[in-house]
């Protein structure tokens, strides 16, 4: 586990940038905190990292539930927001991208249930002022060693 405090929203986007430089085809990613607490920021900040052309947009796929990116491997981007049970994603074959060669980064996972991956980073973002927030890195599964690292490492020699 690694505990980050981010103090703004350029520190938050570090973070992102860092995961998305790490990030090898076939991870997931699952993004827990309310509303505001960050998500997309982070979301948008991975695709950076993982080399998304500026010309893409990455929004929150509230309404569509799932946004594909291009870049050095594809970003699946989820959002399960409006979602009310696990029976939903099943039906839409969502289990499919978590045993694709892309990136996938789940927004709202809490709705996943069962269908949750064993293998999977688990990002915790804590609201701790207007614009500072906590991030809590668990790895769950192997793998994600050398991300943590970086992230651990990367994130101290940050200037803020």
């Amino acid at each position: 586990m690694v505990t980050v405090a981010l103090f703004s929203l350029e520190h938050t986007r570090t973070l992102g940038r860092i995961i998305g430089e790490q990030a090898l085809p076939g991870q997931i990613i699952l993004l827990f905190g309310g509303l505001g607490a960050g998500k997309t920021t982070i979301t948008q900040a991975i695709g950076r990292g993982l080399e998304v052309d500026e010309r893409y947009y990455i929004t929150s796929p509230t309404f569509t539930i799932l946004h594909e990116y291009p870049g050095k491997i594809p970003l699946y981007h989820m959002d399960f927001y409006r979602i009310t049970d696990e029976t939903e994603l099943f039906e839409l074959g969502i289990e499919e991208y978590f045993h694709g060669n892309g990136l996938c980064v789940v927004e709202w996972p809490e709705r996943l249930g069962s269908l949750t991956p064993d293998n999977r980073l688990e990002i915790r973002l804590d609201i701790t002022g207007e614009s500072s927030r906590t991030a809590i890195l668990t790895a769950q599964g192997s793998g994600w060693e050398p991300m943590l690292a970086a992230v651990a490492d990367r994130l101290t020699s940050v200037t803020l």
